[in-house]
């Protein structure tokens, strides 16, 4: 039996007996994740949560070479010159969707296939079941752009072993499936060539225990990846609770990755730096994922109403210059101050989740 194509268009929507699957399918652009595309999603998902005809969900996305790499953030940049709230409605329309992935009562398996970044992460990284291919290419590097990593990472990355967190969280490094798996940011690894196989293996699939039994049927041990190895300087440099100190600990390192991601610290926003290892500490304390969120959604308006998040748009996507000048330039400039006003109450648009 073949799919049945319910709908068609940036999201495709297809059935296979009790399975349904959502494509993300703009592959143009990778799969950038429109706020359309984000409503569309959360009006799927809450429709199916009580129908007894869906047994579970499959996420992925079309073209083969990204699941999805991130947000539409070149509309955030045009909606934040424009003075447009289109921010303030992605952000929390994509965050609540993330949480209604965490908390989904039905098996949800999420495809990380070829590039997943930043949204395609909070997609993805909540789900009940989070396979990793050997194209799997998946990283948070919102800070070269001026942003930090938000859709919840931070509660998962604050629990992944050691410090591995903070160095995947300030160099935006980008990680294999072994390397995704042992972080905690997937499950299990499965041959890409044999994706094709996912809608007819899940198709009747009631529970969260057959869905696993059916992946590890396909599921293979993926070739070794590096941070298990790197635990020895990771640990030492990134457990600091200071940038500067995580600057001077990779500077005096021996290790030449060290010295590598200290490179890669000197050209990204220092702001972002100092917000996203706050928010990483943080979120180690919280209960839930959904304070997480939370958080986020107020350093995320912060941001765009600041400067490092537009310039650094407009280095990357804009200009594409890719000498993106930040304000302020060192890190010792970055006062407690600049940090503290990312975490302020956002008073009435604070997200509220229900239990």
């Amino acid at each position: 039996m073949s799919e049945t194509v319910l709908q068609d268009g940036d999201v495709m929507v297809r059935s296979l007996r009790s399975l349904r699957r959502i494509t993300l399918n703009r592959p143009k652009a990778l799969n950038a994740i429109t706020l359309d595309m984000a409503v569309t999603m959360t009006a799927l998902l809450r429709g199916w949560a009580d129908d007894p005809a869906v047994g579970a969900i499959l996420l992925d996305g079309a073209g083969g070479r990204a699941f999805a790499a991130g947000g539409d953030i070149r509309a955030l940049y045009d909606a934040a010159k424009s003075g447009d709230p289109l921010p303030e409605r992605f952000w929390a329309t994509e965050y609540h969707l993330n949480i209604l992935i965490a908390r989904y009562r039905k098996p949800v398996i999420a495809v990380m296939d070829g590039v997943v970044m930043g949204g395609g992460v909070g997609l993805s990284a909540h789900a009940s079941h989070r396979v990793v291919t050997d194209r799997s290419s998946v990283a948070m590097p919102e800070v070269g752009i001026g942003f930090f990593p938000d859709v919840g990472v931070s509660f998962l990355l604050a629990r992944a072993p050691g410090s591995i967190g903070g160095h995947l969280a300030l160099t935006g490094d980008r990680i294999g499936a072994a390397d995704a798996i042992y972080s905690g940011l997937a499950d299990i690894h499965i041959p890409a060539a044999r994706l094709g196989e996912l809608p007819a293996a899940l198709a009747d699939c009631r529970n969260a225990q057959e869905v696993r039994a059916r992946l590890d049927a396909m599921s293979i041990s993926p070739s070794p990846g590096r941070l298990p190895a790197a635990r020895s300087w990771i640990d030492r440099c990134y457990s600091a609770n200071d940038v500067e100190v995580i600057f001077d600990r990779l500077r005096d390192c021996d290790a030449e990755a060290a010295h590598a991601a200290l490179g890669v610290l000197g050209k990204v926003s220092p702001t972002s730096l100092k917000i996203t290892l706050r928010n990483l500490r943080s979120a180690a304390a919280f209960k839930r994922v959904e304070q997480s969120f939370q958080q986020d959604y107020r350093i995320a308006l912060a941001c765009i109403a600041g400067h490092d998040f537009i310039e650094g748009i407009r280095a990357t996507i804009v200009d594409k210059d890719r000498n993106p000048v930040w304000q302020p330039q060192r890190l010792a400039d970055v006062t407690p101050e600049i940090v503290d006003r990312h975490f302020w109450s956002v008073g009435a648009l604070e997200l509220k989740f229900s239990d």
